[in-house]
């Protein structure tokens, strides 16, 4: 009687009587050479990682949650990024003590989808990992557009100088607060303007960030 009123409908296929179908499980799956080092056209000076390219389930999910308010597949996306930081610890790109900053939102975005989908993927990553923390460090300030449409020139423009650092990574900012690496995640990588901009930001602010890595780039 609920799927009636309320019909279940898979976020990546939008298959019937189901929030998120094997097939497409297997689809977001990691694979023993994943994620992938991409390389977007603005250099944002460390290595960029993605797990798969911005199309069929990958992206619908990643729209559904962003746009749609499917926070049901929040966890399947949060999968995904758990096997990627697994791979890049296991293959020594990264190492722990680990700290993870999500890309930055804009605020009234944040505010419309009920919260800022990126960091709330990754909370759920990284949850019961030792050695792995999460801090929301980074913000856009105001007159940020909407990036969709944009070359790459004028994304750079768009977010040139308005990623702002808002939270202190381990207790502090500055060159003492080195002591930990710190890995930028982000559902999707286009251009590389944000990723690039959220690096020198928290780069200036004297932390060691060594790689950002992608649920998806495009």
């Amino acid at each position: 009687m609920l799927d009636l009123v309320l019909p279940l409908e898979c976020g990546g296929c939008g298959a019937r009587s189901t929030r998120w179908c094997d097939t497409c499980a297997r689809d977001l799956t990691v694979r023993p050479d994943e994620p992938h080092l991409i390389s977007p056209r603005v250099d944002p000076g460390v290595p960029v990682f993605s797990l798969g390219r911005y199309a069929g389930p990958r992206r619908q999910a990643i729209v559904a949650v962003k746009e749609h308010g499917r926070a049901d597949l929040v966890d399947p996306l949060a999968g995904a990024l758990r096997g990627g930081l697994a791979h890049l610890l296991d293959w020594g790109v990264v190492a722990a003590p680990l700290t993870v900053v999500p890309a930055p939102t804009r605020r009234w975005a944040a505010r419309r989808r009920g919260g800022d989908p990126v960091a709330r993927v990754a909370l759920a990553a990284t949850a019961g990992r030792r050695g792995i923390n999460v801090v929301q460090a980074l913000r856009t300030r105001a007159l940020v557009a909407d990036s969709v449409g944009l070359s790459s020139s004028d994304r750079q423009r768009n977010i040139a100088g308005r990623v702002k650092v808002v939270r202190a990574v381990n207790g502090k900012l500055g060159e003492s607060a080195g002591v930990t690496e710190v890995v930028v995640v982000d559902d999707v990588v286009t251009t590389g303007a944000t990723a690039c901009e959220s690096v020198r930001v928290l780069r200036t602010a004297g932390l060691a960030v060594v790689a950002v890595l992608a649920i998806a780039n495009a």
